[in-house]
């Protein structure tokens, strides 16, 4: 490894350091639905995100508030047991991908078939505490 790509490599491990990323994988919902939810916690405080999906009558919000928690005690896990509601932990970043899709034989008129394509998707949410975002 290069000088350059190794203080480079450096720096983005110590920015890592103080964020926390959770994973959902294969979610069978279909995207925009879910973005549809994640649009409502993105840059959002913890403490609010957490009410915000529990009182969604949405049914990605279950999935959702399951990946937040997550994340927050990945986050713990990574500061040594501290608390997450006096860190002032926000929802960085939250991505809602694409993912494989079933595809599917509808019954159509006059013997034919329609074909669908079952969606669901991925997503990655990151939280990092208030004082650290700039």
């Amino acid at each position: 490894m290069g000088a350059r790509k190794k203080i480079s490599a450096e720096k983005r491990k110590e920015a890592m350091k103080t964020v926390a990323i959770a994973h959902l994988r294969n979610v069978p919902s279909s995207p925009r639905r879910m973005r549809q939810v994640a649009d409502l916690i993105r840059g959002v405080e913890v403490d609010k995100a957490l009410g915000i999906l529990r009182f969604s009558t949405r049914h990605s919000s279950r999935d959702l508030e399951k990946l937040l928690i997550s994340a927050i005690s990945n986050w713990q896990a990574k500061n040594d047991g501290a608390r997450a509601d006096e860190a002032g932990l926000v929802v960085k970043s939250i991505q809602v991908n694409e993912a494989r899709g079933l595809k599917r034989m509808l019954p159509a008129p006059q013997g034919r078939a329609y074909r669908m394509k079952k969606r669901s998707n991925h997503v990655s949410l990151i939280v990092e505490p208030v004082n650290q975002e700039a």
